[in-house]
């Protein structure tokens, strides 16, 4: 069974001919209406403000005939005008009855139009043979009163929702239109869809960037905002890849489009985003539940309270219809079914905004769970690039000697200490030069000669005697300890220095982990590397959980460990050797600028690369369970509370006078709770801290 996407009713798929299918899923509905509005919003909302416009004036109308006015005709012109109320205003909600009969299931407009058509229907007899009915009083007021709030409701409820799914049209308005593809000499603007992967582009400052490419020409800086949440413009040059919908804030580039349509990033976000929204999660199950039993529970409720009023409470005609009416409207299960969906809804695009991608609905309640975070080291707390980190000159030399040294031996080096090197000593102002003479030995480091002559040596120990390294040897332990990577760099014979390289922290990766413990949960770091690189990594962090050296299946088994312990498990990784435990744990959160198997694996996927947004998602995941529990109570209490009402449960205490207003007021009732619900929701959407 599906569930519909617009109103929340229960919907038997092969019952059904009305379906929409949207990037590849299906959806199914309970009544044309919520095709409508599903396939086409703006057509839904033009028609329902003109049938307010038609409804909320004759209302008023029929409101002064039956209770100021008291005209020899009224009956006559206030059936005229409650007709066209009824049938046109109201002809949403028949419709949706004949949509349920040929899907052999009720719908929400069952209800309604049941409920209406009943007050009219008895008012239309009673000014048509008032013979039949000599004492009887019109209740033309009543239906379309409740038409109209119903409609009011609704069109509250289109706008509330229409704010809910704001972030998903920002990144829709996101893709651009056409594109300046470049053949030869000439430029050529093409609509978007005709470009191919390898077609070559030109993007003027100001304009989006078409789609995924490479830039192949020229240098300008892109607005990624949209895409990352990072509101620094990030500079762009030849050989970078750029995203499609970012801005091209200052210079023109030239692009090589590389991929196209659905297989975009921005395609792909706007899929997952709409996914989470449309998604169930297991709290779901419940109301779902209940929503396939209650309309026609509802039905037989109004037509016993009805009758037993009648035959057994002594109360008239009248009032029995307008106890059936009373039950019918107040117990709409609208808040019931959207109460989910809304919250999805919001979360969603939230998350969005943040740089966080959630694929599912189940992510954000197992989110809410995680009492444990498995923290991968590499590319994940730490930049999965080393860096120099520290610079220690000897005898005669000052660090820039060193690095100048160290530099000119590593020239002609591939190996990624050596580029680590090379790229500090660009950012000291060193001109690099190339060496007479280089050789690389493998495993140890590479000597060389400069073209003063000097002759450099750069590696580990095993490139000098122990003779040379005597006086550096506590210098050279000292690091390693600390978790760095040791290069002595020699110099005619001597040591020169020693430079010391590390996979650095990424910013914000101590205050992630000072926060995830201070919200209670237990955090693990669990690495290949050695036990000193990762006793030197969690001491930094402040984590006392660590387990070194460890394969992918290790991982993945100390997962299940903690599984077994009772423990709710997130995983957060990035490579190749963490998918396994991403699929294992209970929540696989994939850092972004990873590998695309880490985010296939991954249910959360952090775009901005930040191990804090990890947080930032289990944070969202405890508030929108909250609101989808508050929803629930809300729906639950709401029906609970007010359909025994509805059945005349206050007629002992105000008599059956109370049904001169009830069934106006539970159409109020049944508008407000379905805007409360959406309203609830849309909370998730304030821009505060998470």
């Amino acid at each position: 069974m599906a569930n519909d996407p617009i109103c929340g009713m229960y919907v038997e798929e092969k019952n059904t001919s009305l379906m929409s299918e949207k990037e590849g899923k299906k959806y199914y509905f309970c009544s044309t209406t919520c095709k409508i509005q599903f396939e086409r919003p703006e057509k839904e909302m033009k028609a329902l403000k003109t049938a307010l416009l038609v409804s909320w004036p004759i209302t008023a109308v029929i409101a002064v005939l039956t209770y100021a006015l008291h005209m020899g005709y009224g009956n006559y012109l206030m059936l005229l005008l409650a007709s066209a109320v009824q049938f046109y205003s109201g002809r949403r909600f028949y419709a949706g009855i004949l949509d349920a009969i040929r899907n052999r299931s009720a719908n929400m407009d069952t209800l309604i139009a049941m409920g209406t058509t009943a007050a009219w229907a008895y008012s239309a007899a009673i000014t048509i043979f008032p013979t039949l009915f000599p004492a009887g009083g019109v209740y033309f007021d009543t239906s379309t009163m409740i038409i109209s709030l119903i409609l009011t409701g609704t069109y509250l409820q289109r706008l509330a929702e229409s704010r809910a799914s704001n972030a998903i049209s920002a990144l829709v308005s996101m893709q651009p239109k056409t594109a300046h593809r470049v053949l030869g000499s000439k430029v050529i603007d093409v609509p978007i869809e005709s470009i191919k992967p390898g077609d070559a582009l030109l993007v003027r400052p100001g304009e989006k960037i078409p789609t995924d490419s490479v830039v192949i020409h020229g240098v300008s800086s892109a607005d990624e905002s949209m895409i990352t949440g990072e509101s620094m413009p990030v500079t762009k040059k030849a050989g970078d890849k750029v995203t499609g919908g970012t801005v091209n804030s200052s210079g023109s580039l030239r692009v090589k489009a590389l991929k196209v349509g659905d297989d975009t990033t921005l395609a792909q976000i706007i899929s997952i985003v709409r996914g989470a929204a449309s998604s169930k999660v297991p709290i779901q199950r419940l109301a779902d539940q209940v929503s396939s039993y209650f309309v026609p529970v509802v039905v037989l409720v109004g037509i016993f309270a009805a009758l037993g009023w009648y035959f057994l409470g002594g109360v008239g005609t009248g009032t029995a219809v307008l106890i059936f009416v009373s039950v019918l409207i107040i117990a709409c299960p609208c808040a019931l079914g959207i109460a989910t969906p809304a919250a999805l809804l919001v979360s969603s695009g939230r998350a969005a905004k943040e740089g966080i991608l959630i694929k599912s609905g189940e992510a954000l309640q197992t989110a809410s769970k995680v009492d444990t975070v498995v923290l991968d080291k590499t590319g994940t707390l730490t930049k999965g690039r080393p860096e120099v980190t520290k610079i220690i000159a000897l005898s005669r030399y000052s660090e820039k000697d060193v690095l100048r040294f160290a530099a000119a031996a590593e020239r002609n080096s591939e190996h990624v200490l050596g580029k680590a090197i090379t790229e500090k000593a660009k950012r000291y102002g060193i001109r690099l030069q190339f060496p007479r003479k280089f050789s690389y030995k493998q495993g140890s480091g590479v000597a060389a000669t400069d073209k003063s002559g000097n002759r450099i040596a750069a590696g580990n120990r095993d490139m000098f005697t122990m003779a040379q390294l005597r006086h550096v040897e506590k210098d050279i332990s000292k690091l390693e300890k600390e978790g760095n990577t040791a290069i002595i760099v020699g110099v005619n014979g001597s040591v020169a220095g020693l430079i010391a390289l590390a996979d650095a922290l990424k910013e914000g990766s101590k205050s992630a982990i000072t926060a995830l413990q201070g919200s209670g949960k237990e955090v693990w770091l669990i690495t290949g590397d050695n036990e000193c690189v990762a006793g030197s990594i969690a001491n930094k962090l402040g984590i006392s959980n660590v387990i070194a050296s460890a394969k992918p299946g290790d991982k993945m088994r100390k997962i299940e460990q903690l599984q077994k312990s009772g423990k709710t498990v997130a995983m957060v990784g990035d490579g190749v050797n963490d998918a396994p435990a991403l699929t294992k744990a209970d929540l696989g959160i994939a850092i972004g600028a990873g590998t695309e198997v880490a985010m296939q694996a991954g249910s959360i996927i952090l775009v901005r690369n930040r191990v804090h947004d990890a947080l930032t998602a289990l944070e969202l995941g405890r508030l929108t369970m909250r609101k989808i529990r508050q929803n629930l109570f809300w729906a639950f209490g709401y029906n609970t509370v007010l359909i025994p009402v509805a059945a005349g449960a206050l007629i002992p205490l105000f008599t059956v006078s109370v049904y001169n207003v009830l069934p106006m007021l539970a159409a109020l009732a049944m508008a407000f709770s379905s805007v409360t619900v959406v309203g609830n929701s849309l909370l998730l959407a304030r821009p505060r801290p998470l």
